[in-house]
């Protein structure tokens, strides 16, 4: 029993470390402290295909953010974690950001699809998928497709939907006549291995 209790602390213990994770990456980010916010990842994260590092990830982030935005606001929501043991966990989290990009003001909505890694007793970052829904000035609404509607470049589709199957097979298959068939709660711990099945990770655009 007591190594039971143990074993609860610690399970709640590492998700509100989690929790606090995401919403560090979103003030260190918006604040462009960018040592704070390479060391929310691992220390040998992948950030190309051929660099791995904090090095390289914060050269990779100095770029961007320089080039593209002024200011960031990222205001981070509904949050899903699920282990898959003690030291390694998945999770969806929703955002909603906001852009000043030249002379618009560009906002957005997303999830990330990321994966925790605890090292060392800490947990960390161990890869962030960004899957976008819309971006688009705040003025125009993204109404129609090609959501991802940055100022001088083509629009696109981002792959919001993508990690789920659901999404497609929804649209793709009409309701029958009678009540329909409810499939079997998702046992505990594995509701977004549930909803994902054996869907690929989508391949993201970068913007």
């Amino acid at each position: 029993m007591q190594n039971e209790v143990i074993v609860r602390l610690e399970r709640l213990e590492s998700t509100e470390e989690i929790r606090q994770l995401v919403s560090k990456y979103a003030l260190s980010l918006d604040m462009r402290d960018l040592d704070a916010h390479v060391n929310l990842f691992a220390e040998d994260i992948q950030v190309t295909r051929d660099q791995r590092g904090r090095r390289h990830l914060k050269r990779w982030l100095d770029d961007t953010l320089r080039l593209q935005f002024t200011g960031t606001a990222h205001h981070v929501g509904n949050h899903i974690i699920e282990f898959i043991d003690p030291d390694n966990a998945i999770g969806v989290l929703y955002s909603k950001n906001e852009h000043e990009t030249g002379d618009e003001w560009i906002i957005m909505h997303m999830l990330y699809w990321d994966s925790y890694q605890r090292i060392e007793g800490r947990w960390y970052f161990r890869r962030r998928l960004p899957c976008y829904w819309y971006a688009t000035d705040m003025n125009k609404p993204p109404i129609g497709g090609n959501k991802m509607r940055w100022p001088d470049r083509d629009s696109y589709n981002g792959t919001y939907h993508d990690l789920f199957p659901s999404w497609k097979k929804f649209w793709r298959k009409p309701p029958a006549a009678g009540l329909p068939q409810v499939a079997v709660p998702a046992p505990i711990g594995e509701f977004l291995r549930t909803m994902r099945g054996d869907a690929p990770d989508p391949r993201i655009r970068v913007r």
